[in-house]
């Protein structure tokens, strides 16, 4: 996805205002559905109440669940995918609002945010459009506020820029139980395992085996959030786990919850 060609998005009629340079909208999604690479003049915080979204803009993709929130500066590509039947509250918000009202937050990049409870009642709050101005705008920098220490990277999936990299951990995320080793990786992309994972180091923060490790739990997120009936056992088997406490305890390090807490909030 390269951002030159990524075309620029106009809000639609369905949003409203809770003041000058804050809008909100509301929308419903089916399971399947893709929202193609694009980007706004506004910066957003894309958020699903319930539901599960992909997230993916040229720096890597991002596994949304409904604790999860996804901040995208204004006119920064990038595409969602519904993993799940989504209900997703989306705050957009003005260039220069953004300059007055959010000093001291570092917003230019993108970054998942872990919905506090706090936070994700503020959200549900601003969408009621009962409370009055004043409600409204101390909702939104409450809002705020919150991302200033809610930033949390265990779903987020880094994408190399190295071509032979990105090669590679494409290769991985296509089939993330395949469990090929870094040399035979390596190879088929053109490339030595000493280099590879260099580059992985380098260009992901991660060794290539932790990338690997977060490559297969975000595809059980994913499996999780899509298929309603399959058992952990059974996914811990698709995904190359030799049992079920080790699945429990990889997903636990990358999500901070078992799968079976993940399913209970997920599927409640």
């Amino acid at each position: 996805m390269t951002i030159v060609e990524t075309p620029l998005k106009a809000l639609g009629a369905d949003r409203f205002s809770t003041e000058d340079g804050v809008h909100l909208i509301a929308r419903s999604y089916r399971k399947g559905a893709r929202l193609d690479p694009h980007m706004h003049r506004e910066a957003q915080l894309i958020y699903a109440s319930s539901g599960t979204m992909q997230v993916t803009t040229p720096r890597g993709r991002w596994l949304v669940p409904p604790d999860r929130a996804v901040w995208v500066p204004a006119r920064h590509g990038h595409a969602i995918d519904m993993l799940a039947d989504s209900q997703m509250r989306t705050l957009y918000f003005e260039l220069d609002w953004l300059k007055r009202e959010a000093r001291g937050i570092r917003l230019d990049r993108e970054f998942v945010v872990q919905v506090s409870p706090l936070l994700h009642q503020a959200i549900l709050a601003l969408f009621e459009r009962n409370g009055g101005a004043e409600r409204a705008a101390l909702l939104v920098r409450l809002a705020l506020l919150e991302l200033r220490h809610a930033e949390d990277s265990s779903t987020f999936i880094p994408l190399p820029q190295d071509p032979r990299a990105r090669r590679a951990a494409l290769l991985v995320l296509a089939s993330p139980a395949s469990g090929e080793d870094l040399a035979t990786l390596a190879g088929k992309v053109g490339s030595s395992a000493r280099t590879m994972s260099r580059l992985f180091a380098a260009e992901t923060k991660l060794s290539f085996k932790a990338w690997c490790q977060r490559a297969r739990i975000a595809a059980a997120i994913e499996q999780l959030s899509t298929d309603r009936h399959l058992s952990v056992k059974q996914l811990a088997a698709d995904l190359g786990y030799a049992s079920v406490p080790a699945f429990s305890h990889a997903f636990r390090q990358v999500t901070g919850r078992t799968p079976t807490e993940f399913v209970e909030q997920t599927r409640a």
